[in-house]
């Protein structure tokens, strides 16, 4: 027998890697750091850094650069996490905060995140035109931010990649010029305190809003995530890297600042870095080099998140022409000519103070939302967010926190219409009710809440919190709409309601009863009725509704009314069964009654909505019942003016006082608006009496009797109940089977009744 080698129990199979890069993209260096780290080195080091040294003294111009940096690093954690859990494409941080918590509010942040990059090109060219009059003063400003302003828009629509490869000179010219700097020497023989600054200081925080712009230039690598090879690493290195580059230069190059020029000199010359260089010619062409560089990359950037909008729906129909894109690289070139025009109108204004702190207003509102973004799929931490970089879901609310609290301290007026333009977006976008074919972390925001309440609900069952939860037997809604219309008046706001239809088993397929729940879902929701929709599979209504009386529900999220509308065939015994299960489930049930809407004589009734009849037996079972019902119904909107009146049937006069009196104290107790009324029967028939009293009322409301042993009686009740029903106005039979006292729902100390009938 020949050997044979004993097999493994298992064998590990090692695929080679596959190239998911996209070819031809940017690497994490040209990229993410080198156009974060040209855009954080830039006008504001350039021509703002004296001044804000000069205006705050050194110790608080450190603490601005650190708090600035804090939330900005705290915010590259966010992106960070959020870049390395999925593919982030194009639009950046509106890709990313529309993935994570919704379109809307990706819309919401998304639109002022574009205006906030298009306004950077104008904040750039101004400077870089603020710097040639200072060399240069017979030159107009103005006219060299404009042309600025149109040749970084002209190269960007040329060519994105001789672009990005500029930016290898323009950086090799930054390192020049700080060389040049840290080599310099002071320019008067005073320095600047420690701790005070100028005399005429604005303030710190106004100061703040003035460079905060200047660490903003994560956004510069992030925008670009859809021309990336690889953004779900790229995004991440380069944007730690630009971060930490950054804030070493802004915590060196104040202390130079600091050591060889007096305050008032570096408040009033923006071309102080100059003065104290070795050779000033390297820190003009930093300055120019950086400031067109990140006008450039704000070009780039700004269109790529407005095309991102046009492609997600966002934007206005008629602007659907910003989402296409042309060339081999997608170049969103409609939305480069948007950019320009806007660039164009802040460059008019032409005051860089002035956009500066809009800036960062528009930033600082971004900043938060991303970290909010990640706070949040973190805390949810939903089964599919899984960041190969991981940061505590408390340092992200952090970052959100202090964005929020330095907008506050910054301006609050500003903070509050900032977060008005946001608001307004958010519902304008949810009004529009867009369609998306991503998930996001808002489900389960509402799974974790629904779990934690259904837990705690459990635990703490209280009668005084009691709510209508409705299962409605309606068919077809089209041909049961008053019976819906009923039911989503008694829980607006207040209760679940499930629309119910029962088919039969070879009718439909489980495939088609799914298409017909979303089909009636739809038609529900045109109508502005907000229900849950099941299409159960039974071989009759009875068998069906049985079933999801014992099966349907969640812990106290379960219907506790079953309500159906009035079956008026000769043969009820079915539909006396199903309410007698139902009772005896300790299911609540109404069942509704409105004539097909005519009156008794067959005239169309009118549909008012003024009073509704509460034909009372007492506060027990059925009688607080149909009070809770008529308090519900008259919070709604069609039913909030109607009055309520409470009637009482007494058989003589003598009875009358002491019952009107009872009832008055009832209405008293119950703290409701309803009106007492007292009715003598004298020897006639009750039904006549209902009749009679109730011809003028728009919605009445009735008790049924508890079912007994005998179903046959039962079934010889309910059809009396059918017969009463169509003499009627719209009215609703009650019966109460729930193990609660609906007094503990309508009392004030929930115990006891405030008197009997």
């Amino acid at each position: 027998m020949a050997d044979v080698a004993a097999a493994p129990e298992s064998v590990e199979v090692v695929a080679p890697p596959t190239d998911v890069a996209k070819r031809g993209g940017m690497g994490t260096f040209s990229g993410v750091f080198t156009p974060s780290v040209l855009t954080i080195l830039g006008v504001i080091m350039y021509l703002r850094f004296g001044w804000v040294v000069g205006n705050v003294g050194l110790v608080p111009a450190l603490g601005i650069v650190t708090l600035a940096t804090l939330i900005t690093l705290l915010t590259a954690c966010s992106v960070a996490e959020i870049a390395t859990d999925r593919v982030v494409r194009v639009g950046g941080a509106y890709y990313m905060i529309s993935r994570a918590l919704g379109i809307e509010t990706g819309g919401a942040v998304g639109v002022p995140l574009f205006l906030a990059q298009a306004l950077s090109v104008a904040l750039y060219t101004i400077g870089f035109a603020e710097s040639i009059t200072l060399v240069y003063p017979q030159v107009d400003q103005r006219t060299v931010a404009v042309l600025a302003t149109i040749g970084v828009t002209v190269v960007a629509l040329t060519s994105a990649k001789l672009a990005i490869r500029a930016q290898y000179l323009i950086m090799a010219a930054i390192a020049l010029s700080l060389g040049s700097f840290f080599a310099g020497h002071p320019v008067d023989a005073g320095g600047t305190e420690l701790w005070v600054g100028h005399a005429d200081s604005p303030g710190f925080w106004a100061v703040f809003a003035v460079f905060f712009p200047a660490v903003t230039g994560i956004m510069a690598g992030v925008s670009m995530s859809g021309d990336l090879r690889e953004p779900s690493r790229s995004i991440p290195r380069g944007t730690f890297a630009a971060v930490g580059v950054g804030y070493v230069v802004y915590m060196t190059v104040p202390v130079f600042l600091a050591m060889r020029a007096e305050p008032s000199t570096l408040v009033s010359d923006p071309l102080v870095m100059q003065r104290m260089s070795v050779w000033g010619l390297p820190i003009l062409f930093g300055l120019w080099g950086a400031t067109l560089s990140s006008a450039l990359g704000s070009v780039l950037g700004a269109p790529r998140v407005l095309q991102a909008l046009a492609l997600d729906g966002v934007l206005p129909r008629w602007l659907w022409f910003l989402g296409r894109g042309t060339g081999s690289g997608n170049e969103p070139r409609a939305g480069t000519i948007v950019t320009l025009l806007i660039a164009l109108g802040a460059v008019w204004v032409g005051d860089l103070d002035l956009i500066a702190p809009v800036l960062t207003m528009f930033f600082l509102t971004t900043y938060m939302v991303l970290n909010l973004a990640a706070g949040v799929e973190r805390l949810v931490d939903s089964p599919s967010f899984r960041p190969t970089f991981s940061v505590h879901w408390s340092l992200s609310f952090l970052g959100a926190a202090s964005c929020l609290g330095v907008m506050w301290l910054i301006n609050p007026v500003a903070s509050v219409v900032a977060a008005g333009v946001v608001g307004g977006l958010y519902v304008w976008l949810e009004r529009r009710e867009l369609q998306t074919t991503w998930g996001d972390a808002r489900k389960g925001i509402w799974m974790s809440l629904m779990r934690s309440s259904l837990l705690r609900a459990e635990r703490e069952h209280d009668p005084r919190n009691w709510r209508p939860h409705l299962l409605v037997l309606s068919g077809a809604p089209s041909r049961r709409w008053p019976l819906i219309q009923l039911g989503a008046n008694l829980t607006h706001n207040k209760g679940l309601m499930t629309i119910v239809s029962v088919v039969q088993p070879g009718a439909f397929g489980v495939r088609r009863r799914h298409g017909l729940e979303q089909t009636i879902g739809d038609h529900l929701k045109s109508r502005g009725v907000h229900a849950m929709v099941r299409v159960a599979s039974a071989e009759s209504p009875l068998s069906g509704a049985r079933a999801l009386l014992d099966n349907y529900g969640l812990g106290l999220v379960a219907p506790n009314t079953l309500m159906l509308g009035m079956r008026h065939e000769e043969d009820v015994d079915d539909y006396a069964e199903l309410i007698a299960y139902a009772h005896e489930a300790r299911k609540n049930v109404l069942v509704y009654s409105d004539s097909d809407g005519r009156s008794p004589d067959g005239a169309e009734r009118e549909a008012r909505f003024e009073t509704i009849d509460v034909w009372w037996g007492g506060l027990h079972r059925n009688g607080g019942l149909m009070l809770v019902l008529a308090y519900v119904l008259g919070t709604s909107v069609e039913w909030k003016r109607a009055r309520v009146r409470l009637r009482l049937c007494v058989e003589d006069l003598e009875a009358v006082p002491r019952a009107l009196s009872n009832l008055a104290h009832i209405v008293e107790g119950l703290r409701m608006s309803a009106v007492p009324q007292v009715l003598v029967r004298d020897g006639r028939p009750f039904d006549d009496l209902l009749v009679e009293k109730s011809a003028d009322a728009d919605f009445v409301l009735l008790g049924m009797a508890e079912p007994g042993d005998d179903t046959a009686d039962y079934a010889s009740y309910i059809h009396k109940v059918q017969e009463r029903g169509r003499r009627l106005p719209p009215a609703a039979f009650v019966l109460a089977a729930e193990g609660i006292r609906f007094s503990q729902v309508l009392l004030e100390d929930g115990h006891g009744e405030p008197g009997s009938a």
